[in-house]
């Protein structure tokens, strides 16, 4: 009986203890349970009051700003303004129509635009803000404001808007933002969330396209509580965005603001490198346009007749157009057959004013023409029949080898939009594009720039960069990028003949400084500063054999759109190269008479810093000159005057 009274003791012990562990596991589950309501029910009460009524909560996207852009001494050529804008969100309007039609009472908005905003707000995710109206004064936020209970869902906003305030100047440089279209999000594989914001801007063209990723920035968020109108209560969480990252280019805005005035009305083109860096000091096309008109959406008022205009200033002639080069090719064959020892400097040929080349008479522009010329004359004089003659000799293939080399025929990676890669024909280029063998015929129009040649005045300004360098620049239009410098274009030797380059260099000086050069008009009598260049004119029709018998017809003569194209291209100073330019006239007739006179005044502007003195103009020149130079000085807007562009 004993033992079993034991035994009965020892089971009650282990049930006890058993009891005792069961017990204290419930309490403490309990317990951490009263403590996990109370943190919920008390310290978390308003965030899941909130959460409870999710229809109050918005997340919604923060737009970064973006990066701007600067002059390389940092002048802003593109910054970001406040802007008023009053804005919808469709989920917390209730009524769409019916909102709009009050808002449409207390602020004025023309139809176009309140059609728009219609067509978005139906269109868009309904917890995306979308634009109704933007650029609205001060007045009309107030009104706005005033009646929020009446306009559910409308919320007043300071954005940010893009502006150029060098206008016209930079149009073909720094481009134009706009709002982000179908096509433009179909173009991206995965788009940004922030480009489909309604009415979200990116860059259309030019710098602000091709570095539309780095100046975008990244969006922020941010959690709002709204009321039943839909107006905002608080903010309950913020993560700020990242802005994008500020350009420097490499153009001068003084320089390139002379350049835009000095071409006018002209359908032209201008582009300057330095050719110790590489950089794209200026880079002009004309006439331009006024990128701020495209900011908010372009009237058809102010588009058509950009869009109707002969002169074409929706183009960026600079890098987008290509033209026959004319005569400013003539260098390329000289030194092809300079290279491959087909011919000496002092060698000459006959000119009596044409060749016959396989039973066709190719005419040289002087009719009775030049006698016996040598290299360094023929640049001088331009004489063509020199040039056909040598092209026969030498070849398409050796010619077009040597163009390359030169970078006529490349595509020159740029921040610019459609970049002509320009055309140095080949036989094999022929059959393949044409369908047609190539014939002897083709090499002696190539000879002087036209038939299939063509080039950009980009690709003209590095082919000078490189004749008086000896250097393979590349043009360079981004300085640095937030700060960091990017790569320069200076170039590496290009493995010429240095006897073969100083002889184009002495003959290019000649054509601008003997008295018999087809430039001499236009020199700068400076010695510190004297040009060193080639003219050209490029024929856009054929002129008949019964027109040269009557004689051809003056260009002056002709509709402006069948007259010649005018060129120039030059370095200076000779002595010690530091910058090459182009310049481009589109049917602006001879370029010693219409191109060279830019090239020589954009040139000396270069060199002088600003406006050069008269005296280094020929003193015949001078009285028109300072007329020039005054009237161009009235053209500087105020904003350069007081240094309220620059950073």
């Amino acid at each position: 009986m004993r033992r079993n009274r034991a035994e009965n003791d020892a089971s009650h012990a282990k049930l006890t203890r058993r009891a005792a562990l069961l017990g204290g596991a419930q309490l403490l589950f309990m317990g951490g349970l009263a403590a996990r309501m109370r943190y919920l029910q008390v310290d978390q009460a308003d965030q899941f009051r909130l959460l409870a009524e999710e229809n109050r909560i918005n997340i919604r996207l923060i737009p970064p700003a973006r990066g701007e852009i600067f002059d390389r001494n940092g002048v802003r050529l593109a910054e970001n303004v406040p802007s008023y804008r009053i804005v919808m969100v469709r989920e917390d309007a209730g009524d769409v129509d019916e909102v709009m039609a009050r808002l449409s009472r207390i602020i004025e908005i023309d139809l176009e635009t309140y059609e728009r905003a219609l067509t978005e707000l139906k269109r868009s995710a309904p917890f995306l803000p979308v634009t109704i109206v933007e650029g609205v004064s001060w007045d009309e936020v107030s009104k706005v404001s005033v009646n929020a209970p009446a306009l559910p869902g409308v919320t007043p906003e300071v954005g940010l808007t893009r502006v150029y305030p060098r206008g016209s100047d930079f149009a073909h440089v720094v481009g134009r933002v706009g709002r982000v279209s179908q096509k433009d999000l179909d173009a991206l594989e995965t788009p940004d969330q922030l480009l489909r914001i309604p009415r979200f801007q990116i860059g259309k063209i030019n710098v602000e396209a091709r570095a539309e990723d780095v100046l975008r920035g990244s969006a922020g968020t941010k959690q709002v509580e709204v009321n039943a109108t839909g107006r905002v209560m608080r903010e309950l969480s913020r993560r700020e965005g990242q802005s994008g990252a500020d350009i420097q280019l490499t153009v001068d805005a003084e320089l390139q603001r002379y350049v835009q005035a000095r071409l006018g009305e002209e359908s032209a083109a201008v582009v300057m490198i330095d050719l110790e860096s590489g950089d794209l000091v200026a880079n002009a096309s004309a006439p331009s346009y006024d990128p701020n008109l495209f900011i908010g959406g372009i009237s058809s008022k102010d588009y058509d007749p950009l869009l109707n205009s002969k002169y074409r200033p929706l183009v960026n002639k600079t890098v987008q157009g290509a033209y026959p080069p004319g005569s400013t090719f003539k260098m390329l064959v000289a030194m092809a057959a300079l290279e491959e020892g087909i011919v000496g400097p002092d060698e000459t040929v006959y000119c009596p004013g044409h060749l016959e080349v396989a039973g066709r008479r190719f005419h040289c522009w002087k009719r009775a023409g030049h006698g016996w010329v040598d290299l360094g004359n023929s640049l001088k004089q331009s004489c063509d029949v020199y040039y056909y003659d040598l092209a026969v000799k030498v070849g398409i293939e050796k010619i077009s080898a040597m163009a390359n080399r030169f970078g006529l025929g490349i595509r020159h990676d740029l921040a610019l939009s459609s970049v002509n890669s320009g055309l140095t024909p080949t036989m094999a280029w022929k059959r393949s594009a044409r369908g047609a063998e190539w014939v002897v015929g083709d090499t002696v129009n190539a000879s002087i720039g036209q038939g299939f040649m063509l080039a950009s005045p980009l690709q003209l300004a590095v082919m000078t960069a490189r004749i008086a360098t000896g250097r393979s620049v590349t043009p360079r239009l981004i300085k640095s990028i937030d700060g960091v410098e990017q790569p320069l274009g200076m170039g590496e030797p290009l493995g010429m003949n240095e006897n073969n380059l100083r002889k184009m260099r002495r003959a290019m000086y000649e054509v601008v400084n003997d008295r018999r050069g087809t430039a001499y008009r236009s020199r700068i009598i400076a010695d510190e500063w004297r040009m060193a260049g080639k003219t050209g004119t490029s024929q856009v029709r054929n002129i008949t054999a019964a027109e040269r018998a009557r004689g051809v017809t003056r260009n002056e003569d002709l509709p402006w759109e069948r007259r010649d194209h005018a060129l120039f291209v030059a370095f200076a100073p000779y002595d010690a190269p530091r910058y090459a330019v182009s310049v481009l006239v589109e049917h602006g007739g001879g370029g010693s008479t219409t191109a060279a006179p830019i090239a020589r005044d954009v040139m000396l502007q270069a060199l002088a810093g600003g406006e050069p003195p008269l005296e280094a103009y020929p003193t015949g020149d001078r009285d028109r000159i300072e007329a020039q130079q005054n009237r161009l000085r009235d053209l500087q807007p105020q904003a350069a005057i007081d240094g309220k562009d620059r950073a």
